[in-house]
């Protein structure tokens, strides 16, 4: 299975973009704007959370057979600490567990001063891919 170009997925909606892969830490920014708020103009959970997961998600991927597995959320908490109305976050992403079957990464999503805005753990499944 081939990755889709991000501009296609939610991570190009919401403007996620992928600043370091790496096996110990994936970094990923995201604009906060029209797209990213809830109707009162702070920037959006559900928003932070689609960060967190795109960060637990393609770190896991980088790191798996990628010719015959997948990988693909299982579970994902967040505690959204601070608000924020515009500029930019940054969710840093470093492995807990990195598993045959599973990975659990926790994500730090920080403003432009290293405020923390987030805190996320997600668990990342690694499945084998279907045989066509």
């Amino acid at each position: 299975m081939q990755m889709k170009p991000l501009e296609e997925t939610i991570a190009g909606v919401l403007g996620i973009e992928f600043v370091e892969v790496g096996p110990d830490k994936v970094r990923a920014t995201m604009p906060v704007h029209a797209a990213t708020h809830q109707p009162f103009g702070q920037l959006h959970g559900g928003a932070s959370v689609v960060l967190a997961e795109s960060v637990a998600s393609v770190g896991t991927w980088q790191l798996i057979d990628q010719e015959n597995e997948i990988a693909v959320g299982l579970e994902i908490n967040a505690n959204h600490l601070r608000g924020k109305q515009e500029g930019l976050v940054t969710a840093i992403g470093t492995p807990l567990h990195k598993g045959r079957t599973t990975m659990v990464w926790d994500i730090k999503i920080v403003d432009e001063e290293e405020k923390l805005i987030c805190v996320s753990r997600c668990t990342v499944a690694i499945v084998k891919k279907k045989k066509q």
